[in-house]
């Protein structure tokens, strides 16, 4: 299967799809720029900024605005597109990087270091009430984070091991007993964001590998979605069946004129769907 190039390469660091009914559609971010891009049913992207240099994740809540992963913390978007800068959670040079809403309602997400040291990232929580806590560290780019459809199980990525993992859900205690699920380091590319469909299979974006992967039940390889740009960042299902498989793509770091379609974004219909129930902030 291969992905269709569905835009221009309109942005820097394309990560974080999210498909929700409350915005009508799809939103992902240009992570460095700041920036919230948003695909409406007719094809068009509206670009929004935000008051942060760095946007690194954005989800639905139930208010009818979004929660916010920004550079040093989270912030919050109103119904009517106004957004709430939280105070900072750090002053080091460490920058908010992918994450999931919870079962329980809270907002997960993890980070890295600009410099990508090793085990100085960490899990971050926000809960409605506006509280913080920080779950766990030694992590070091901290990238696809999905739960199950029963909010038993979480599917997490942090991806210089080269895995996908599984962790317990707990509302008391946040993610625990994180173990190995899909190694993944024999593969073409690093595995980054990842998404689940409505069988509970996984769906790996591969970075420098031009590819997303999925995986079943035991977490071995069944299905290759080839993509025509290199830096494979993350994946979604949306539209109104959940049957389009959303793909972004980064040009991060690469020189003008290679890889012209990095940046862009993609969608392919691989015959699964994704989950129609949606996790929203505050719920």
């Amino acid at each position: 299967m291969h992905a269709e190039r569905i835009t221009e390469s309109i942005s820097n660091h394309a990560e974080g799809p999210c498909w929700s009914d409350t915005w009508g559609g799809l939103r992902w971010v240009d992570m460095l720029a700041g920036d919230i891009l948003h695909l409406d049913a007719d094809g068009e992207v509206t670009r929004l900024p935000t008051p942060s240099p760095v946007v690194a994740c954005v989800r639905p809540a139930s208010s009818g605005g979004a929660v916010l992963a920004v550079e040093k913390g989270f912030a919050l978007e109103d119904a009517d597109g106004s957004i709430a800068t939280l105070p900072p959670l750090w002053d080091e040079e460490i920058r908010m990087n992918e994450g999931a809403i919870a079962p329980d309602g809270s907002f997960l997400c993890g980070s890295m270091a600009y410099d990508q040291r090793p085990g100085a990232a960490a899990m971050w929580r926000l809960m409605p009430d506006g509280t913080t806590t920080r779950l766990f560290g030694d992590l070091t780019i901290s990238n696809g984070l999905a739960f199950s459809a029963d909010g038993t199980r979480a599917f997490y990525i942090d991806t210089p091991t080269g895995r996908v993992d599984v962790l317990d859900w707990s509302d008391e205690e946040g993610l625990v007993g994180r173990r190995p699920f899909a190694d993944l380091s024999g593969e073409d590319g690093h595995p980054d964001g990842l998404c689940l469909d409505a069988s509970g299979n996984v769906w790996v974006a591969m970075h420098s590998g031009s590819q997303v992967l999925g995986l079943d039940a035991d977490g071995a390889v069944v299905e290759r979605i080839g993509v025509g740009a290199r830096q494979v960042t993350a994946c979604t299902f949306g539209g109104e069946d959940r049957g389009t498989l959303y793909i972004t793509t980064s040009r991060e770091n690469l020189p003008d004129g290679e890889d012209p379609a990095a940046g862009s974004l993609f969608a392919i219909r691989p015959g699964v769907r994704g989950p129609q129930d949606e996790l929203l902030f505050g719920s």
